[in-house]
């Protein structure tokens, strides 16, 4: 694997974590303030870059609800907020740090559908020239999706797009049949 045409391993740990941007499915945030969790990866960041990526994060609006806002205390593990909320606070986090590769770990899956859509109509100005990696169980997550890896028991069985995976690998027939209607596939 390479990061800017170079090989991670000649990285040091630090640089690594610089480049990567990773939002598990089960987000940790950390005791503060939702601006101390945002700014993590980033202490520099302003305020208008904290809202922006709250804005791509589908999270401006449940922020601005809150009495501090950006100065609202946030419990240690994110046990303050829900987690569909929480989700998409890690999810800002990751793009206040502005990293190189953003691999997010199926963590659309704790929103629901029209958000995710929302956010991953968003997501793309917001990553432009990093690479994005995106772990999904949820079809509709990655329909739009460069490149589509299908697993199964730890294994590549399909590579391709969504078009071309439906046209040639039963078992992404079979994962599209099980979550979108007949309207969805086409």
């Amino acid at each position: 694997m390479r990061i800017d045409g170079q090989p991670v391993t000649a990285y040091t740990r630090a640089q690594l974590a610089e480049a990567l941007g990773l939002v598990p499915q089960r987000p940790y945030l950390f005791s503060g303030t939702i601006a101390s969790n945002l700014r993590f990866g980033n202490p520099e960041a302003t305020d208008d870059e904290l809202w922006q990526a709250l804005r791509v994060a589908q999270g401006e609006g449940f922020v601005r609800d809150k009495e501090l806002q950006l100065d609202e205390p946030v419990s240690q593990g994110g046990t303050s907020v829900s987690g569909g909320q929480r989700q998409r606070l890690s999810i800002a986090r990751a793009l206040v740090a502005k990293p190189r590769v953003y691999l997010f770990d199926d963590s659309f899956s704790a929103l629901d559908v029209a958000t995710d859509a929302r956010l991953r109509a968003a997501l793309p100005s917001a990553t432009a020239g990093a690479t994005t990696i995106i772990v999904a169980q949820r079809v509709s997550t990655i329909t739009d999706a460069d490149q589509i890896l299908v697993l199964e028991d730890g294994e590549i069985v399909g590579r391709g797009t969504h078009d071309e995976l439906l046209q040639s690998n039963e078992i992404y027939q079979e994962i599209v049949r099980s979550q979108l209607s007949d309207a969805e596939v086409q």
